[in-house]
């Protein structure tokens, strides 16, 4: 069963994720609100996040080296490559991630399988070369019982999960500015138009407009 896919974003009127300043207690508030049971995280937006966001970089203690005994939501990192190998114990220090679930290929590196049995993360091959989001998120659902997964991570794996039919709700918090030149669209690489339905907006602080929308059943699971 495939569970039930929300993706959320911060853009600016033009639809840009980023240069400008997201208000993140609003956009956190939102989240909060969809009761998720397990975020969904791409392995680019997780990298560019502790470069951009962390001013220190504690080092890996002992205690990284096993599953944390923590309050928090589970994050599940599609990451064929490797990229944050030497890197994944900084979201199970993180207050907001009871640990990290990771999701690899039949191609993935064996130095990174190392890394993650050495550590004791979860992790699951779904795919031969890169990641089956499909499969992926049956497994998700069928290991952790995770009924609704919510990601809030870039263009490239909210793309991917939109262009496969794999996302129920599209929830966006409109920010009042201008990015123009400089702009990131969050829905560059969607190929084809869809209809959405509007199922619910809301006005914050005189600034801010939230509008959740629905993606049709028939347009859902289209990759099956």
């Amino acid at each position: 069963m495939i569970p039930k896919v929300i993706v959320h974003n911060s853009i600016s009127i033009d639809g840009s994720l980023v240069n400008f300043d997201v208000n993140m207690n609003l956009h956190y508030q939102i989240t909060s609100g969809f009761k998720a049971d397990m975020h969904l995280v791409g392995s680019n937006t997780a990298k560019i996040a502790i470069d951009i966001f962390l001013k220190e970089i504690l080092q890996e203690t002992e205690d990284d080296f096993k599953k944390p005994n923590k309050k928090g939501i589970l994050w599940a990192i599609p990451d064929t490559s490797g990229k944050l190998n030497g890197l994944l114990y900084i979201f199970r220090q993180s207050e907001y991630c009871k640990d990290v679930v990771v999701l690899i290929s039949e191609k993935t590196p064996k130095e990174y399988i190392r890394y993650l049995k050495k550590r004791d993360y979860d992790y699951y091959i779904v795919g031969k070369d890169k990641c089956d989001l499909k499969l992926a998120l049956e497994l998700l659902n069928e290991k952790y019982n995770a009924k609704t997964i919510l990601t809030d991570t870039g263009s490239i794996l909210s793309n991917l999960l939109i262009e496969h039919g794999l996302v129920s709700e599209i929830s966006l918090l409109v920010h009042p500015v201008l990015v123009g030149k400089k702009s990131y669209n969050i829905f560059k690489n969607i190929e084809e138009n869809l209809e959405l339905e509007v199922v619910n907006k809301e006005y914050f602080e005189k600034k801010y407009f939230w509008i959740l929308y629905k993606i049709p059943d028939e347009l859902k699971n289209l990759s099956e």
